[in-house]
């Protein structure tokens, strides 16, 4: 009971450092180059002009409908294909899960008649039996 006690008091007796006690950090390296790349997008007197700006939106305009545009097409040529290509698969795995469903038919007939076989040769082994059992029960009258 006494190490218990001792080593919570032991636990208790530690204190933390606060945030206050450290010293004041450095701006981060992503901080700086976030400044750096902001100054170096601007001109020396640290604004835009209207007509950069328009250009810039013009241009980004621009981009984003070619590329939107040249993705449209790589679907619709890719879409097509792709549907035919998925429709002869689906035909493919079609015939392959045929093929294997007539197999299971096949196999779940043969598995049939060994179980009726099987069942006739009980049914003959018992009836055997039964007449054996009378043919005995007579025979012990007899002598």
């Amino acid at each position: 009971m006494s190490s218990l006690y001792s080593r919570s008091k032991d636990l208790s007796s530690r204190s933390r450092k606060s945030l206050s006690d450290s010293p004041p950090s450095s701006p981060s390296y992503s901080t700086k180059t976030f400044r750096q790349d902001r100054a170096s997008r601007s001109d020396s007197s640290g604004v835009e002009s209207p007509s950069d700006r328009l250009s810039a939106r013009t241009s980004t305009y621009t981009r984003r409908e070619n590329r939107l545009a040249s993705l449209s097409k790589t679907e619709d040529d890719s879409a097509s294909k792709d549907y035919k290509k998925l429709y002869e698969d689906a035909l493919t795995e079609n015939e392959k899960l045929k093929s294997r469903l007539e197999d299971g038919k096949q196999e779940l007939t043969k598995i049939r008649s060994q179980l009726d076989r099987v069942t006739q040769r009980q049914d003959r082994i018992s009836e055997r039996s039964t007449v054996f059992e009378s043919e005995k029960r007579v025979y012990v009258i007899i002598i």
